[in-house]
């Protein structure tokens, strides 16, 4: 493929990337609002699911039909859920870094999903991502075993797991019909989402969602267009560029959630963060050099 051709496929993904890297602030200010992320991520892909039943009423049924597809619902709701939740609450930066753990995930979920050959670049990306954790994670203080000492390290340590998962079962069922697999995902964020936020807003962790107001609504109807534009951006980009370059350009996504929440007040940048999150993304980047990666 000409560099020329590359260019809108690869800005498409750079748009995505844009998207859900700054997807923290307002996912924090429909907090401040009342609306815990939560229930936030049940309203965006509410609309999601409602667009694609309206544009494929047939995907409704193939999922349904297909009980390997709600694996895949397993996996994104829990992936969005986690993610959404733990860049409201915690260091953008930090619970960012943590998701991208991904590469270490996949590399061992492929050899029990996929029965994948565990490579010497494989094993070099598992090394490298396991050394970067250890970084952030090690208390200030040392002494310590590097393990999520907060609900944020948590959530962004589980919603990479179930990037990670999400992949692989998007190659593994990559014969399925593609609005079935997209209905799929964002039929996750709205079931393990809400089962979420319900069972937390029983127990009294988590407040019911307000009544309607102007000082949210508006926000979540254009944050559920923003999301539903990214995933048109990333269908376009993914297909259109190699897995290697767009997996790549999909890393410009730790690029603008840093920078905003930088420049916004959402996080902040520490040597060791700094040092532990570049050996994370050179695991990520490794990723790309290894055709069995599930991207």
């Amino acid at each position: 493929m000409r560099s020329s051709s590359r260019l809108w496929p690869a800005l498409a993904l750079m748009v995505n990337a844009f998207v859900w890297g700054v997807s923290w602030w307002p996912f924090r200010q429909l907090q401040s609002a009342g609306l815990h992320p939560l229930w936030a991520t049940v309203l965006v892909y509410l609309v999601a699911v409602a667009v694609i039943v309206i544009a494929r009423p047939h995907a409704f049924g193939q999922v349904l039909r297909r009980p390997v597809l709600w694996v895949l619902v397993f996996a994104s709701g829990s992936t969005n859920a986690a993610f959404n939740w733990g860049v409201a609450i915690g260091d953008v930066v930090r619970v960012v870094l943590l998701f991208y753990l991904m590469p270490l995930w996949v590399v061992l979920l492929a050899r029990v999903l996929l029965h994948e050959k565990l490579t010497w670049l494989a094993g070099a990306r598992v090394l490298l991502a396991l050394g970067g954790a250890a970084i952030v994670l090690w208390p200030e203080g040392g002494g310590s075993f590097p393990l999520p000492r907060s609900l944020p390290d948590w959530l962004g340590v589980c919603g990479g797991f179930s990037f990670a998962l999400n992949n692989v079962m998007l190659r593994r069922e990559a014969a399925q019909p593609e609005e079935s697999r997209a209905l799929a995902m964002f039929l996750g964020g709205v079931l393990v989402a809400g089962t979420l936020a319900a069972t937390l807003a029983t127990q009294g962790q988590v407040a019911w969602p307000p009544a309607p107001a102007m000082s949210w609504v508006p926000l979540a109807l254009v944050l559920s267009g923003f999301f539903l534009l990214s995933n048109v951006a990333l269908q376009y980009g993914a297909a259109r560029l190699p897995a290697n370059v767009a997996s790549v350009v999909m890393l410009t996504e730790v690029l603008f959630a840093s920078v905003s929440a930088l420049l916004l007040g959402g996080g902040s940048m520490t040597p060791a963060l700094a040092m532990g999150g570049g050996l994370i993304l050179l695991a990520a980047l490794l990723s790309t050099l290894d055709s069995h990666s599930a991207h």
